[in-house]
């Protein structure tokens, strides 16, 4: 299940909170009990190298090389 997190404008505390995505943007009161919250935009980290993932394109241009678009 995805964590969220969330900041309070009433006492300025941050927290997170794991809920279906369904449900991400549905309201969340921080552990003090204030309603006045709003979600966070989060970075994801991930591991690894785009070159060990994906092919460099090629210098020729279209779709693969120029060879299959015409």
């Amino acid at each position: 299940m995805p964590r969220y997190e969330y900041r309070c404008r009433t006492c300025g505390d941050t927290f997170e909170l794991s809920r279906p995505m369904a449900e991400s943007s549905a309201p969340a009161a921080c552990p003090g009990g204030h309603d006045d919250t709003v979600k966070l935009l989060s970075t994801v980290a991930v591991g690894g190298t785009a070159a060990a993932t994906a092919p460099a394109p090629s210098a020729g241009g279209g779709c693969c090389g120029g060879g299959c678009c015409g």
